[in-house]
């Protein structure tokens, strides 16, 4: 996909659910919060659900625990429009309580397909319920601060995940949110040692989808051809607000990794 043809991509996804009556939560709620952010990422934060200032504004994390997640990528020089940010729910449930089974499982088609359009190297976690949708069984207190594997069952084809505390409990504590700046800043060591896995499995399909070549007795043969050549990376067109964080500009962009 091209970086325009992701942008309406997720704006078709965005329109659906503005309008969405799957559950008992667009009962209550002002606007849904669809996600927002580059089309062109590789960084995907997944949060729970909307509070009061998102459900007011339509946008995720646009209240103080907004203001904590801005904060935390400043820290690693990342700025907030170069990723994408989305939740597992995309409406409040009424008064701040958890999303119940039901309403996350009526938003999950939504962010698989945000997933697929997306096609981020790494999924990023905000809080236990974002976690749980990525790391089924795992504790946040013992899997934040750390990069695993996601099965594609999730909708997340070929990224690692990574945990985080919400940034609403670094606000409440201070050693969440000490714990919380260490977390962010393995970030961009994740995203890099997401990269080399996804490189390497491309490899490894490429190899493996090779044409064997029939030749005579007294010809040599020539070594294998692979069906496709290697997928190659669309330019940004001038008129886009940014490029997207690519890893051959790692080295030019040593502060925005953080390395």
């Amino acid at each position: 996909m091209t970086h325009a043809e992701r942008q309406a991509a997720l704006e078709v996804i965005a329109r659906e659910v503005r309008v969405c009556k799957g559950c008992r939560l667009h009962e209550t709620r002002t606007n849904a919060v669809p996600g927002e952010g580059h089309p062109s990422t590789e960084v995907m934060f997944v949060g729970e659900g909307p509070g009061f200032n998102e459900d007011r504004l339509g946008r995720p994390f646009v209240g103080r625990a907004g203001d904590k997640l801005v904060e935390l990528l400043a820290s690693i020089q990342w700025p907030r429009d170069e990723v994408f940010i989305t939740n597992v729910v995309k409406c409040r449930p009424p008064d701040n309580r958890d999303p119940l089974p039901d309403e996350i499982a009526a938003c999950r088609p939504f962010l698989e397909r945000q997933l697929e359009v997306l096609d981020p190297a790494l999924v990023v976690t905000l809080g236990r319920f974002s976690m749980a949708a990525f790391m089924p069984g795992a504790r946040i207190s013992e899997a934040h601060g750390m990069v695993r594997s996601v099965d594609p069952a999730t909708g997340a084809a070929d990224a690692s995940v990574y945990a985080l505390y919400h940034p609403a409990a670094a606000l409440r504590s201070t050693a969440v949110a000490q714990t919380s700046l260490a977390d962010m800043a393995g970030v961009p060591a994740a995203l890099e040692r997401s990269r080399a896995r996804r490189a390497e499995r491309a490899a490894a399909r490429q190899s493996a989808d090779v044409v064997p070549v029939a030749v005579g007795p007294s010809i040599e043969a020539p070594t294998a051809l692979p069906l496709t050549p290697p997928a190659q990376p669309q330019p940004g067109a001038a008129t886009e607000p940014s490029e997207p964080i690519q890893p051959t500009e790692a080295a030019e962009q040593a502060g925005l990794f953080g390395l």
